[in-house]
């Protein structure tokens, strides 16, 4: 079951991988990788859509509108930050990947260079 994290603009979840895996399979949500470029270019996880939290100001603007968007970084950390920042928004954030892509490599799930 998944956790929560309470933002600005209420409660959000904080994801687990097994879960993660089964909305991607089910293409109900859009993923964001917040790492940075050299990150993103060493493995990220497939369907991801990459904005670095950096410019993310800048990324956001072009993020689709028609799905919840959940992030993702290393290990939690800048998603929760990008989470409150999608919030303050108005974007449709839904929450964030607990553990980052470490915690979803443990569970050998794919990656994609």
């Amino acid at each position: 079951m998944f956790g929560w994290l309470f933002g600005a603009g209420g409660n959000v979840k904080t994801f687990n991988p097994g879960e993660l895996r089964d909305l991607l399979r089910e293409n109900t949500h859009v993923l964001v990788d917040v790492r940075e470029d050299n990150e993103w270019a060493g493995g990220r996880i497939p369907g991801a859509i990459h904005a670095p939290l950096s410019r993310f100001d800048q990324a956001a603007a072009k993020l689709p509108k028609d799905k919840p968007i959940i992030f993702y970084c290393a290990s939690g950390m800048r998603s929760k930050n990008a989470l409150r920042r999608a919030e303050k928004m108005g974007l449709n954030a839904e929450g964030h990947l607990g553990g980052g892509i470490s915690h979803w490599a443990r569970y050998d799930y794919p990656v994609v260079r």
